[in-house]
């Protein structure tokens, strides 16, 4: 039987966020899925003069289904007029070990990272939140902006990005939604009038500054993913209660996380939650209305069996 083919379109005019957020949830709650450490190798691209890497990322659901994401990220892509992140999803029947399903994966990446954004946000930004800073214009930009708006109020979104075009291109996208959309000249020029600062940037120094904050934020931290990358910087750390997604990944894997544990800033148990104590209801999530709150998002392999299964059940 020949797999069937999911493609990038078939994923965008099947996306309901608040759907794949809930998926997410229970997939979390329940942890039955066997989820092994993801390869990570990184390569050198004479091409670009940055490395690139590849990323192998199992999950089993076992006696019901399995998949693998195979993925390059490529930071210089952008001198190719190329996104950064290329892959492709096999899924399988986990019982008879058949390719059901070849599916496009940087879509499906990227919608199931806003959703994991979207789901941790549920837990940990205000009930009332309405004011949403977006820092970054890639390809999970716009998503992130309608995960977030699938779970909260949101009335008005304003988007920075290191070139202005792109960002007056994510507004542009945007203009059908419910709410306002508009560039911002600079992070510093509105970061403290918002409600939610989300950040999804290839960027190796930071731009969230924890002197910027005020109380009651969420900080939703995406990007960054090698532990020699910060979008956020040490006093942010030091002014806000941290959550993951992941233990095993957030530890070391970025670092916005990494490199506060080794400078001693921050310790491991200081680290109130990830996903999996969040869904489970193990341990509460935002605990006053000025409590700072960041979630650190690295990805999971477990998130992209649950996206996987979530589109394969749209056909």
């Amino acid at each position: 039987m020949q797999p069937l083919q999911i493609s990038w379109e078939f994923i965008e005019g099947h996306t309901n966020f608040l759907e794949l957020t809930q998926a997410l949830q229970e997939g979390f709650a329940s942890n039955k899925m066997l989820v092994p450490k993801r390869h990570h190798h990184d390569f050198p691209n004479p091409k670009t003069q940055k490395d690139t890497t590849l990323l192998l990322m199992p999950a089993w659901n076992p006696g019901k289904e399995a998949g693998v994401k195979v993925v390059t990220v490529n930071p210089g892509n952008d001198k190719f007029d190329l996104p950064s992140i290329q892959g492709c999803y096999l899924y399988l029947d986990a019982k008879t070990g058949v390719l059901k399903a070849v599916m496009e994966a940087k879509n499906m990446t990227a919608k199931r990272t806003a959703a994991t954004s979207a789901l941790a946000s549920s837990f940990l930004s205000r009930k009332n939140t309405e004011t949403m800073l977006m820092i970054g214009t890639g390809a999970l930009s716009v998503n992130l902006i309608r995960a977030h708006a699938a779970v909260r109020p949101i009335k008005k979104v304003y988007v920075w990005g290191r070139k202005q075009a792109k960002a007056e291109a994510v507004c542009q996208e945007l203009t059908q939604e419910p709410f306002e959309v508009c560039s911002v000249p600079g992070v510093a020029s509105c970061i403290g009038d918002v409600d939610l600062v989300s950040c999804a940037t290839l960027s190796e120094t930071p731009l969230v500054f924890g002197s910027d904050l005020v109380p009651g934020q969420h900080i939703d931290l995406v990007g960054a993913y090698k532990p020699n990358m910060r979008e956020s910087d040490d006093e942010t750390i030091r002014r806000a209660s941290v959550f993951l997604d992941t233990r095993e990944g957030g530890l070391k894997e970025s670092g916005d996380i990494a490199i506060p544990l080794k400078n001693g800033l921050l310790k491991e148990t200081e680290i109130k939650a990830d996903l999996f104590d969040l869904c489970a209801g193990l341990v509460p999530g935002r605990t006053s209305e000025n409590e700072i709150t960041l979630f650190k998002s690295v990805g999971h392999a477990l998130e992209d069996l649950i996206a996987a299964s979530y589109y394969y059940s749209k056909l």
